[in-house]
């Protein structure tokens, strides 16, 4: 399943924010700590926009974190009803615009608004599109059972179970030494 370019790339980049909190890092530290933290992420994720790169900024995105790591894997029906939140709560208006080398896309804040509320809106608007697809189950968590991550399933049959290489490749070891351990038992 693929979605609108920009609702993909929305998409992706909430995975990468949500997956900033220790029990999805790859470092198992906050790895959105600082504000220079928080405006390296949005550099390295070509973010356009006001970025204040002040504490209370931080704060407000780490609320917007906690606030799409819960709707993300919400039911259907839960999701909308957070996703017209969002929308509401920001007095969201979609329009169309293209700037900074990217082609047409939706937009449904101005580019001076807060930080957070930009992303919220973002983030929700990919996720209509999610959700009138009924494409919810490609929204998932990490199958990995000592991480957090969000996954974000684009592949064509809808089998990507892990947030990361290194979750998959880490639950494949797992998997093998049991197997190893299960065939030791049985040879006894």
């Amino acid at each position: 399943m693929h979605f609108a370019p920009d609702a993909e790339d929305a998409l992706q980049f909430a995975v990468v924010l949500c997956n900033t909190v220790p029990t999805a890092s790859r470092s198992g530290e906050d790895e959105l700590a600082t504000p220079a933290q928080l405006v390296a992420l949005m550099h390295e994720n070509q973010y356009s926009g006001r970025i204040d790169g002040d504490e209370a900024e931080l704060r407000q995105v780490h609320e917007t974190r906690d606030r799409l790591r819960r709707a993300w894997t919400m039911e259907r029906d839960a999701a909308v009803a957070e996703v017209n939140a969002m929308l509401a709560d920001a007095h969201a208006s979609p329009y169309l615009m293209r700037h900074d080398g990217f082609d047409w896309h939706l937009h449904a804040t101005s580019l001076d608004a807060p930080l957070a509320e930009r992303i919220r809106v973002e983030v929700a608007l990919a996720l209509v599109d999610v959700i009138r697809s009924n494409e919810n189950d490609r929204l998932r968590s990490c199958a990995a059972f000592d991480c957090d991550g969000l996954v974000l399933d684009l592949s064509r049959n809808g089998s990507k179970r892990f947030c990361s290489v290194r979750c998959g490749n880490r639950m494949n070891m797992v998997a093998f030494r049991a197997r190893q351990e299960a065939d030791e038992a049985h040879a006894r």
